[in-house]
């Protein structure tokens, strides 16, 4: 016996469940099938992103943060507070209640707009039908008019590295630790691993990360990267790169890790180790053989821009399919795709996508980097507006980082903006809406920012793209 639905999601976290809230709003007989389940056997909605990595992990770097603050520069303020303690279980706890509400909030919005909630692991079948197996073994079988596949990702494991959840840790143990660590070691220093560093760095962690690769943030412009690299230095973080991690092992109650660089081979010992490496896409057993789904080498849907297989009514979006392993990227594609299902001319721009690691400062980017231009013999002109200049970021006591405005040196449309610096995700945003009409540099800088704010820090940024900012000295443009 088969259910019959008009749309049917595989996957409730970001992509899966914005699709099936679309697709109910657009009319249609939907389900979303999600294997995470509760004790009482609800499903889990929101996915890795609201349960285990996003939002928890953003829970707990504000909880940090604001430790931090208490502690280091609230006497800067003028602020006399007793030393501060951090509460680990308390922050846990607070966590959790912001999960909870969250993902509670997702089921409340599926009630709301009648997405049936399946609980289970699917799998697609050949002619648009979708297996459903419980946790008992039971099998059911849900027949689509369109199938969205919206499995998310995992974290990559390492052979030297080994998870054993007690010790050696993926990005999932690493938000559940109870106490802190006196000595943490971190593979990888990409924005897990900074984001994860950051937390236990402030929570009172010495903390050693091991990037294998030579550079530093190497997808992210090198100005603001190098600049990072200062800013996270002075807070503690000891980034080694170039050191590649060769075996790991618990002994006595620590892990005793070796790794290998120029220099030749270490060893260092932790408390706990973290395995930040990145993620994969959470494609095996998805499919039967005979669905017409065809995965790449590294496990990746195969999909044109429009994300749809090469299995009519089909679709992946999200971390299965190719392009940034980013929640908002994935939820726009869901919504692009019910669009189309629902006969819209509907397309995502994927030149305009904002990127985030969300340490403090926080370093956002959107568009193009400088190296990526000068790759493509792209003719460009740069404008940089420290926030040292900017009278509301020191009254505020945020003095570090830049705002970096790339732009075409003929027509100059805006083809980037990197940010280094608070607020730097709300301030790269901005940007994001005037690319996305296509404005030029000299938009931004004829339209009037409030003062004080730190969006001015744009505004001059964008002056300084032809030499014309007020509040920093200009340099001589080129030619």
């Amino acid at each position: 016996m088969s259910d019959k639905y008009d749309v049917v999601v595989i996957g409730a976290g970001p992509a899966g469940y914005v699709a099936a809230i679309k697709a109910a709003q657009e009319g249609f007989k939907t389900a979303c099938v999600e294997q995470w389940a509760d004790d009482k056997g609800n499903a889990l909605l929101g996915g890795t992103c609201c349960n285990i990595g996003c939002i928890p992990s953003k829970a707990l770097l504000d909880s940090s943060y604001k430790f931090a603050e208490a502690r280091d520069h609230f006497a800067e303020h003028g602020i006399t507070v007793n030393e501060p303690v951090a509460d680990v279980p308390a922050m846990q706890k607070r966590k959790e209640k912001v999960v909870t509400q969250l993902t509670g909030g997702i089921s409340g919005l599926f009630k709301h707009n009648g997405v049936t909630s399946v609980v289970g692991k699917g799998k697609v079948l050949a002619g648009a039908k979708v297996e459903v197996t419980d946790a008992e073994g039971n099998v059911s079988i849900l027949e689509a008019g369109n199938i969205i596949v919206a499995a998310g990702s995992v974290p990559v494991a390492i052979p030297p590295a080994p998870i054993d959840d007690e010790y050696i840790l993926d990005s999932t143990g690493a938000l559940a630790l109870s106490e802190v660590p006196q000595r943490l070691g971190v593979i990888g220093a990409g924005v897990i691993g900074l984001e994860l560093g950051s937390v236990w760095r402030r929570l009172g962690s010495e903390v050693v990360m091991l990037e294998a690769l030579e550079d530093f943030l190497p997808m992210m412009d090198q100005q603001i990267a190098k600049e990072s690299a200062k800013i996270f230095k002075k807070q503690g973080l000891d980034i080694r790169l170039g050191a590649r991690v060769t075996h790991a092992e618990v002994k006595n109650g620590q892990v005793e890790v070796t790794y290998s660089n120029a220099d030749g081979e270490h060893t260092e010992t932790f408390d706990r180790l973290i395995v930040a490496v990145g993620r994969k896409p959470r494609s095996e057993e998805l499919f039967a053989s005979d669905s017409g789904i065809t995965l790449d080498e590294r496990g990746f849907i195969y999909v044109n821009d429009f994300c749809e297989t090469e299995a009519p009514h089909v679709y992946a979006i999200g971390d299965v399919v190719r392009g940034p392993m980013l929640a908002h990227k994935g939820s726009e594609e869901g919504v692009m795709v019910v669009e189309r299902i629902a006969g819209k001319p509907a397309q995502m721009n994927y030149d305009v996508i904002p990127s985030v690691i969300y340490t403090h400062p926080e370093v956002a980017a959107v568009g193009k980097t400088e190296q990526e231009l000068k790759a493509d013999g792209v003719n460009y002109k740069a404008g940089v507006f420290p926030f040292a200049a900017s009278g509301r970021a020191l009254a505020a006591g945020e003095p570090e980082g830049m705002v970096k405005l790339l732009a075409e040196s003929d027509s100059d449309t805006i083809l980037g903006c990197h940010v280094v610096g608070a607020s730097a995700a709300d301030l790269v945003q901005q940007v994001v809406i005037a690319m996305e009409f296509g404005s030029s540099a000299e938009d931004l800088a004829l339209i009037v920012f409030g003062h004080p704010t730190l969006s001015e820090a744009v505004h001059e940024a964008a002056l300084a793209v032809d030499g014309k900012a007020i509040h920093i000295a200009n340099r001589k443009k080129r030619g």
